[in-house]
């Protein structure tokens, strides 16, 4: 028996009618019937094409301010019933109901009125109740019918149609069947997530509908997707497509300079999700320079940061460089002309959006789900824990340290000293180890760490650390506090005229 069907009738009702007409037109002339309803029947009656109110088929009109117009028996036996089973075929011939081979619905614009529309009632009524019911069951009974649940997918409808002279084989039933699915389980997804924002039940549900197919995953050999709208976020002005360790890197670039998006010109430089380089000065230009002072080897092939517009002259140094991706909020039109003098370097506009305030990632058999890391350690968490008090000058050099320690990875030390990032030691096993690098890294680069201050993502529990540190030259600390060893480091701080702060919030970064 052939698994290719030609399709007799269709079942057309859709809140975006843009692309609909070629379609009507098109089922019209293959003598195709078409039932409908509302404003989709009135559409297609101005067509000046023969539509059938669904109305006339159910012997009910719309009702409850059409809440409940296509909700009966004769619509959905129309859809579910199986064309190969004795019982079905005549309980649709003693009812008189007809065939539908074709369902074109698409769903009410939860989403959209959501972002739009903060009236309760308005995104209520924005749930579709009949739309989700009858894709569903268009979609079940795949090996019979054909369903159309969203508009972009009417280009490739429409050349089925026309090519094959109506009939649809079974292959693209079950391809149409499966987007379906994907379409009604990320609307159920975005309800429940709107209606939990007041609730906060212990429930994990996510989802996209867009998806972009990687060059390839971390590496070469491993299959990559982005699932997400990265529009949103970037207009792209040129170069490759962005990598699974591009994106990767830029997620960890657009989280650290968050940090200073109201600051002044602030410039970073990141390589495997780690700053290698950052500074923060009077100009863009003279703030990437010492960005790049911080570790001109690591920087090559980084992704690149802005917090403020790049200019003509700080695009010119920008260019001498090697590097995978440059964001900023904006360029100088000339800046922009610059960078494309590298035709694979990616350039990127941010736009200003909200971010997501959860993270999660797959562990295990399962998801480990968690709130963002929110907190921005400021002069008003410090705890003065050491006799000595840091300066001005210092504690806004903690402060800024604190913020590129907390977008690094653990366990880590990070020193500064002026607002530029004189080294960090990133993903130790060791505190003391972290340290350590960051110490032979800062000298190796020839800076002076006399009056750098240290930040670390989390407490104490030995004074090792504060000692190697006042052995470098470093002048002040900060960290969580917390050990119960904490007086150990106040103490050796105390006797050896440094000065330490204690912020009370641990920033561990896996």
């Amino acid at each position: 028996m052939s698994t290719t069907k030609k399709a007799k009738s269709a079942l057309i009702s859709v809140f975006h009618k843009d692309g609909l007409e070629a379609i009507v037109k098109e089922l019209d002339k293959l003598g195709i019937t078409i039932y409908s309803t509302g404003g989709t029947e009135k559409f297609i009656s101005n067509l000046g094409i023969n539509v059938v109110p669904v109305e006339d088929l159910t012997s009910y009109p719309s009702i409850l301010g059409g809440r409940v117009k296509t909700l009966h028996p004769k619509v959905f036996g129309g859809i579910l019933n199986r064309r190969d089973n004795k019982g079905d075929i005549e309980q649709i011939k003693e009812f008189e109901i007809p065939e539908i081979d074709i369902v074109i619905v698409d769903l009410y614009p939860f989403e959209k009125t959501v972002a739009s529309d903060t009236n309760e009632q308005d995104i209520i009524e924005k749930i579709d109740i009949g739309g989700i019911s009858l894709i569903r069951a268009a979609a079940k009974n795949f090996k019979d019918v054909i369903c159309v649940s969203s508009m972009n997918q009417y280009d490739e409808f429409l050349n089925i149609l026309s090519e094959n002279n109506g009939e649809i084989t079974l292959e693209n039933r079950k391809k149409f069947a499966t987007k379906t699915f994907a379409i009604s389980s990320h609307y159920d997804t975005a309800i429940f997530k709107y209606l939990n924002q007041d609730i906060g039940a212990n429930e994990f549900r996510e989802s996209f509908d867009k998806v972009s197919t990687l060059r390839y995953g971390e590496n070469p050999h491993q299959k990559g997707y982005f699932f997400g709208d990265i529009e949103k976020l970037f207009d792209k002005l040129h170069g490759k497509e962005l990598s699974y360790n591009n994106l990767l890197d830029v997620d960890a670039a657009v989280n650290l300079m968050n940090e200073f998006k109201t600051d002044a010109p602030t410039f970073a430089i990141l390589k495997h999700n780690n700053a290698c380089g950052l500074a923060q000065r009077d100009t863009i230009y003279q703030a990437y320079v010492d960005a790049l002072a911080g570790d001109p080897q690591s920087a090559f092939g980084g992704v690149l940061i802005a917090n403020t517009k790049i200019d003509s002259a700080t695009a010119e140094e920008i260019h001498k460089l090697f590097c995978e991706v440059v964001i900023a909020p904006e360029y100088d039109k000339e800046a922009i002309e610059i960078l494309k003098g590298k035709k694979n370097r990616i350039i990127l506009i941010q736009k200003t959006i909200d971010l997501p305030q959860s993270n999660y990632r797959t562990s295990l058999n399962g998801v480990l789900s968690q709130e963002k890391d929110r907190i921005t350690d400021e002069k008003s968490h410090l705890t003065q824990a050491t006799k000595l008090h840091p300066s001005e000058n210092e504690v806004q050099d903690l402060l800024f340290a604190a913020k590129i320690c907390k977008n690094t990875k653990s366990n880590t030390i990070v020193l500064v000293k002026n607002k530029q990032l004189c080294a960090s030691g990133t993903g130790q096993t060791s505190r003391v180890d972290a340290l350590n690098q960051a110490i032979i890294k800062a000298n190796h680069f020839n800076f002076d760490l006399e009056g750098a201050v240290m930040a670390s993502d989390a407490f104490f529990p030995f004074p090792d650390c504060v000692e190697i540190a006042d052995n470098a030259g470093i002048s002040s600390v900060i960290q969580p506090g917390g050990s119960i060893k904490d007086q150990l480091s106040i103490d050796y701080c105390d006797n050896h005229n440094m000065s330490m702060v204690f912020t009370g919030i641990r920033h561990f970064k896996h």
